[in-house]
């Protein structure tokens, strides 16, 4: 049996990527609330039930709303990932319900991430 190399690895996550792109489901951007007990305790539901509601109340039924588990960066929780369709993913964190109605705006339908709220852009990658 050949052995993988890190191109054919490459190739395999990105086919796998493509296989669960936002397109699937009709999305043009997934919004993941980390609700960790970390989370929880620094206000996580708030900032998920805030997210719902602007969806809810929203004219474009483009956006899907999840959760996570703990993100591991506790100290900066309520914590939130915004992925747009052809873009870098951005995690968000400090969060208030403010603060998610501006990412909401600017970075869901506009397409432009909030630098000021933002703790990291991109996937962690090793190549």
């Amino acid at each position: 049996m050949a052995k993988l190399t890190i191109a054919d690895l490459k190739k395999i996550k990105d086919k796998q990527k493509a296989t669960f792109t936002l397109r699937e489901g009709g999305y043009k951007a997934k919004v993941t609330v980390h609700m960790g007990t970390c989370g929880i305790a620094a206000g996580a539901r708030e900032i998920m039930t805030t997210l719902m509601d602007i969806i809810s109340e929203s004219e474009e039924k483009v956006v899907i709303a999840t959760t996570s588990g703990c993100a591991g960066l506790c100290a900066r929780e309520p914590m939130a990932t915004v992925e747009v369709m052809g873009s870098a993913p951005v995690k968000y964190g400090d969060l208030t319900p403010d603060k998610m109605k501006d990412i909401y705006k600017e970075h869901v339908q506009e397409g432009n991430p909030v630098e000021k709220y933002a703790i990291v852009i991109g996937n962690e990658s090793t190549y």
